[in-house]
């Protein structure tokens, strides 16, 4: 059985946004997934941050996608 190598190539405590950029990677034919995590020192205990998780040979891919995609929305 192979095991993937899986990185976090988003992060964010807005779940909307999460699903769009994941949205945006499911159209690019990137598989990812979202992992939840406790935020900690600077927030308050019960906030989490998602991270939007990649196998680590579609990292180079999704990082284009969604840099794409921050770019198009910075012009807005």
């Amino acid at each position: 059985m192979e095991r993937s190598t899986r990185v976090s190539v988003f992060e964010s405590d807005k779940p909307a946004e999460i699903q769009l950029i994941k949205s945006k990677l499911d159209d690019a034919d990137i598989t990812n997934e979202t992992e939840n995590n406790y935020l900690t020192f600077t927030t308050t205990p019960t906030a989490t941050t998602l991270k939007v998780m990649v196998d680590l040979q579609d990292e180079k891919k999704a990082f284009e996608v969604i840099d794409a995609y921050l770019q198009q929305n910075q012009n807005q």
